[in-house]
């Protein structure tokens, strides 16, 4: 008998849903978004006067009859010129140098995860409204950027899609370790990826997959911006290198290895990394091996201009400024010969060493060095969509696609410049901003 107010309750429930099912309201209108011009990033083209037409968050179909189907909603950007959303393949979206303000100790000393989990959603709104709607974070510590990543995902804030590392893995002494440089009374508490050995390296990983990795990310030689002398000596053997990659590719995860040494390229290709990051001392051995592996080579080509320009200002030690100086113009001429050599690069910025939002500065810096503008754009569009495992949804304006779409006002074949002052972005189906005037 007691289950009968229960069944009455339920039934109760059930009706009154069946009741206004009639009165649910309909199904959003298809949009179509119209403009000029459109960057075809697959063809490597330009073609006029594109309708793209819109289903929820998904392209359904582009045509350029000028035939708008009926009952959709338009969004019509004048003489602007589309591009699908742009990628960028190495960020750090839970930190900024402008947090230093001149003092370089006191990010390191007084904040905490919490700071960098509190500031990470505004750089994460940059990011996104410069038009960057994909990006992967190479290196966050305490697992931040896997919970800037879930909070997007669920809608809680705005943000690109993200592919997160967590903690990159590293060797005591190295890059990843950030108690180096300082005395070793000083504790400092948090989750890192410091590991020692192979048996130490695997445990690592699976502890990254655990909590929420999508790709790995380790530092195979020394670098710019940690209290190392050497910018670009290995820090793993090659036993270490290859028991990562084999971890981590058992696991269904990508490898991006940081590495400016020549050696240290060499090494993390010869163990099968997905993607060099830096790149910035490679050497025609590691040019071939590259080719031959099938790796992927990200510059950070733009970076140079602004740790020389600010880091000093900003309290940053002398030796961070020396290191850069080193590498700054060697990175940029070996570019220059990837390019020529036909290498597989895409875009990767470390978005993080200088503002967020300025992503779109390295266009112009690729150009400068060899790629002509289109080819810059596909390596921020189908080459990082390949590199990222994400061909078929992001990268191009194409049916099947998310509906990831960015305009400016200008020709960027022409002047590729122009990605730096991005005026629409729109995110799965969702305009995030149109500041287009027609």
């Amino acid at each position: 008998m007691r289950l009968l107010p229960l069944f009455a309750a339920i039934t109760l429930s059930l009706g009154s849903t069946i009741a206004l099912a009639d009165d649910a309201p309909a199904a959003p209108a298809k949009v179509v978004v119209r403009a000029a011009h459109l960057v075809d990033t697959q063809s490597g083209t330009v073609r006029d006067n594109p309708l793209v037409v819109i289903d929820g968050d998904k392209i359904t179909e582009v045509r350029y009859d000028g035939q708008v189907p009926a009952g959709a909603n338009v969004i019509d950007l004048g003489s602007a010129t589309l591009l699908p959303g742009l990628i960028d393949c190495h960020v750090h979206l839970t930190g900024d140098p402008n947090e230093v303000k001149g003092d370089y100790y006191e990010a390191i000393l007084k904040r905490s995860a919490i700071d960098s989990a509190i500031l990470a959603p505004i750089y994460a709104k940059r990011t996104l409204d410069a038009g960057f709607t994909t990006v992967r974070n190479l290196g966050a510590d305490d697992y931040v950027d896997v919970a800037l990543r879930n909070a997007i995902n669920r809608g809680d804030i705005p943000g690109p899609r993200m592919l997160v590392s967590g903690p990159p893995l590293g060797a005591t002494g190295g890059h990843a370790d950030g108690t180096t440089g300082f005395s070793p009374w000083i504790e400092f508490h948090g989750i890192d990826g410091v590991a020692d050995g192979v048996d130490a390296i695997r445990h690592r990983i699976r502890e990254n997959v655990k909590n929420g990795a999508d790709v790995i990310k380790f530092m195979a030689s020394a670098g710019v911006l940690s209290a190392e002398g050497s910018v670009g000596a290995p820090q793993y053997s090659q036993e270490e290198m290859n028991a990562l990659v084999d971890e981590a590719h058992r696991w269904g995860r990508k490898v991006a290895a940081h590495a400016h040494g020549a050696e240290a390229i060499k090494m993390a290709i010869r163990a099968g990394v997905d993607s060099v990051e830096h790149s910035s001392m490679i050497d025609d051995e590691g040019l071939k091996l590259a080719k031959q592996k099938g790796t992927y080579l990200d510059f950070d080509v733009y970076n140079d201009d602004y740790i020389l320009s600010e880091y000093a200002k900003k309290g940053f030690p002398a030796s961070t400024v020396e290191k850069e100086k080193m590498v700054g113009r060697l990175q940029r001429e070996n570019f220059q010969r990837a390019v020529k050599a036909g290498e597989k690069m895409a875009f990767g910025t470390d978005a993080g060493v200088y503002p967020h939002g300025w992503n779109g500065k390295q266009f112009a810096v690729m150009t400068k060095w060899g790629m002509t503008p289109m080819q810059s754009i596909q390596a921020a569009t189908v080459n990082a969509a390949d590199l990222l495992d994400m061909k078929g949804k992001v990268g191009a304006v194409a049916p099947g696609y998310f509906a990831d779409l960015i305009a400016v006002h200008g020709d960027p074949i022409k002047d590729v410049s122009q990605l730096e002052h991005v005026g629409f972005v729109m995110k799965g189906g969702a305009v995030d901003k149109n500041e287009i005037k027609r």
